[in-house]
């Protein structure tokens, strides 16, 4: 059987803080699979996680339990300089971001592929002018048509953006206070009690 694109199995990130009496301020928790190659739209609040998912799934941040696989790989056990050839993270303009290293690289596996299965778009910064949009979309569309599995986390502060996320996303996962949940589709995301009062005044009527 082939390995899923991405698998996150039981997956927590703690942050604590205190020297003495270690006191949690946040836990992330998630178990995602995804088979195919797709296009997924993520949304939730600042500081509710999203990024820390993103360099979760990428291995530029590490774990406090569970385990991330690209093509049935340990993305924590790939040597560093290589990790990008399964997941890339590229945040808000397009800066990739770094690996935390905790072992010798000389001690972990190749990553088996030499370019990335996963790609994941930390809040894009889209510009309405000179067909930018167009470019970007498209470029999500070949990515997916490659066989790559594609996030597009956005923070909707213009109708546009949802207009976009309907558009080109085919599945969906809403991160709020550490929890991670999916939605099949643009419509069952925005029954969700929760995304209605996030999105405020920018949830289309029609959805409810």
């Amino acid at each position: 059987m082939t390995a899923p694109i991405l698998e996150v199995r039981g997956l927590v990130k703690r942050y604590a803080r205190g020297l003495f009496r270690r006191r949690e301020t946040f836990r992330l928790e998630a178990d995602l699979t995804m088979h195919d190659s797709s296009i997924v739209g993520v949304m939730g609040p600042n500081g509710s996680g999203k990024t820390t998912l993103f360099e979760l799934i990428t291995g530029s941040n590490v774990p406090s339990a569970g385990s991330v696989r690209v093509m049935g790989r340990n993305i924590h056990d790939v040597k560093y300089a290589e990790r990008d050839r399964l997941a890339i993270h590229y945040h808000q303009s397009y800066q990739v971001r770094h690996f935390r290293r905790t072992r010798p690289s000389f001690l972990m596996r190749p990553a088996g592929h030499d370019y990335p299965m996963v790609h994941l778009f930390d809040e894009p910064q889209f510009n309405t002018r000179d067909g930018y949009i167009g470019f970007m979309l498209d470029f999500f569309l070949r990515l997916k048509s490659e066989g790559r599995l594609v996030f597009v986390c956005l923070h909707p502060n213009e109708p546009y953006h949802l207009e976009l996320m309907e558009e080109v996303c085919e599945r969906f996962v809403f991160v709020l206070a550490g929890r991670v949940r999916e939605s099949p589709d643009f419509r069952s995301l925005l029954r969700e009690p929760d995304v209605r009062t996030y999105l405020g005044r920018l949830a289309p009527v029609h959805a409810a």
